[in-house]
Formats: structure tokens, C-alpha cells, sequence
């Protein structure tokens, strides 16, 4: 009878995609922090501004340390760069809108959701095909996401909305990448996210008024700034060492840790509800990324 085996490969390292999942999660925290932080002064569109800029003179300094240099940004598909940033750039703008309106825990949560719109949209733009299984993976992944927003147990607010945008535009930004990653690098890919975001950011935030930040904000961007870096880069390296259906288990571990932020940093409420959400939606994703193989006989 088939059943859902996953393939682990041989050279796989868990304890090595571990560490570097544990970089992701504190990177992530930083991030979270960060963000609210900068938020008592700046809107989001400031927040991008700044956080690009730093994020931007990051990779430049790594180009121009490695041996290849700048000629890695070099790219044969400029039009999907375009394409991904602005949808990354939505995505990114709705997580930190959602960030200081609705508890850590329910924006980790429904972030989550965001492999089941990339198996809902992946046929549409990668040709994948859209299986039974992947049917019910979606299936099971909204049922989460409606247990994590309890709608008619308390009103869904724009923070939750933005929430739902931020999911929707990481997954659209997820489709393009793998589109990119098969022409361009990943220094090519933050290279140009972090300079075309920070003048994203620039001119939204001219056409409403920009606002200089604070001397005392200065830390708060240079760590925001930072931690996007980190994050991508330690999530990409867990990759590197052991399979989507290893590393997803352990993204897991970014709500209980962005709860226990919350509760004790703004006195939010340990709702039980997004760590059941939350679970059910670790269950469809990876009901998503395992494949059915049969077993061998005898």
C-alpha cells in the first residue's frame, strides 16, 4: 500500500541544518523586535527604506570580498527580478504592517500558510501538476489557517488581513525564485532584491511625507537590516544539509519561540488556537513535500 516516505538523502546533516535552523528562528526573532521597534517612529515603506539600504551595503561588501566579485549580479532575466521584488516587497510590507496589529504567534502561524498558496499556485506558473495530494494538503492548510484566525470567535482585523497579504506575496515570491534560481545566484538575487526594494521603499515614503529616524533608532535598522540577511542566508544553508521534509519540522519551532517573545517582551496571550493552527498547517505542508513510494517487498 503507498505510503508518504520521504527522501533523505545520504550526505544529509539534520544536526547541522538544526544549527543553522536555530540562526533562522533568533534572526527571525531579531527581525520581529526590530520591526515593531522602528515602527513607534517610521511606517512600513520607511522601515523597507532602511532596512534594504542596510541589507544592500551587506551583500555589496560580500561581492566585492569574493573572488568572483560583481560580475555574479550580472542577470539574463531581469524582467523576473521585477517581478519577484515587487511581490516580495508586498509580502514584506504586510508582514511588518501585521507585526505591531495581531499577537507574534498568529502572524507566525499564518505565515506558515505560505507553501500551501505556492502548491495552490505552482501550477498556474511553474506547469506543476495539481495532485490529489496536494489538493488535500491545501485543504488541510486553510482548515488550520481559519483555526489560527477564529473567525466569528473574534473579528478578523486588517491585521490579520495583512497577515493573509504577507502569505500571499511570500508565496508568489517563492514561485519567481525558483524560477530565478535557475539562471542567477543567491548573492544575485538579494543583490538586486535589496537595492530595487530600497528604492521601492524611497519613493513610497517620499509620496507620503519621509520622516528622519531617530539617533536612538539607529540600532534597531542596522539590526533589522542584519537579520533579514541572516535569515535568508541560514535558512537557505539548513537547506543545503538536509531535505525540505527534515528542515520544515524544525521552521516549526519559530512560534513557540516568537510566542514566548511575545508574551514576555508585550504581554501577549499564549493562544492556544495558532499553535493548533499552526501544527495543522506543519501537517499539510508536509504532506505537501513527501512523496508517496511504495514499500519494497519482501
Amino acid at each position: 500500500m503507498p505510503t508518504a516516505i520521504p527522501h533523505i538523502p545520504p550526505d544529509a546533516r539534520p544536526w547541522r541544518a538544526f544549527f543553522w535552523m536555530i540562526g533562522a528562528i533568533a534572526s527571525f526573532a531579531m527581525m520581529a523586535v526590530a520591526g515593531r521597534a522602528i515602527q513607534v517612529e517610521l511606517n512600513t515603506f520607511e522601515l523597507m527604506t532602511w532596512r534594504s539600504l542596510v541589507g544592500w551595503v551587506i551583500v555589496a561588501v560580500i561581492l566585492w570580498r569574493s573572488s568572483p566579485g560583481f560580475a555574479q549580479v550580472r542577470t539574463r532575466v531581469p524582467g523576473m527580478h521585477v517581478i519577484r521584488n515587487l511581490f516580495h516587497f508586498l509580502g514584506q510590507n504586510g508582514w511588518f504592517y501585521a507585526l505591531t496589529l495581531i499577537p507574534l504567534s498568529q502572524l507566525v502561524a499564518i505565515e506558515f500558510s505560505n507553501p500551501i498558496w505556492v502548491a495552490l499556485l505552482a501550477p498556474f506558473f511553474l506547469g506543476e501538476r495539481l495532485t490529489r495530494r496536494r489538493i488535500l494538503a491545501v485543504a488541510l492548510g486553510f482548515v488550520g489557517v481559519l483555526i489560527v484566525a477564529r473567525p466569528g470567535v473574534e473579528p478578523l482585523s486588517i491585521g490579520h488581513a495583512a497577515a493573509f497579504v504577507a502569505a500571499f506575496g511570500f508565496a508568489l515570491n517563492t514561485i519567481w525564485t525558483k524560477k530565478i534560481m535557475a539562471h542567477d545566484t543567491v548573492l544575485c538575487v538579494l543583490f538586486w532584491m535589496t537595492l530595487s526594494q530600497f528604492f521601492m521603499g524611497l519613493i513610497l515614503s517620499l509620496g507620503a511625507g519621509f520622516t528622519w529616524p531617530s539617533l536612538a533608532l539607529t540600532p534597531w535598522l542596522v539590526i533589522v537590516g542584519i537579520s533579514g540577511i541572516t535569515a535568508h542566508f541560514s535558512l537557505t544553508t539548513a537547506l543545503g544539509h538536509a531535505p525540505a521534509t527534515i528542515v520544515a519540522p524544525m521552521e516549526f519551532l519559530r512560534l513557540p519561540v516568537l510566542a514566548l517573545v511575545g508574551m514576555l517582551l508585550y504581554a501577549e496571550p499564549l493562544l492556544l488556537s495558532a499553535f493548533v493552527g499552526g501544527a495543522v498547517i506543519l501537517v499539510a505542508n508536509l504532506l505537501n513535500i513527501t512523496r508517496p513510494r511504495r514499500r519494497d517487498k519482501g
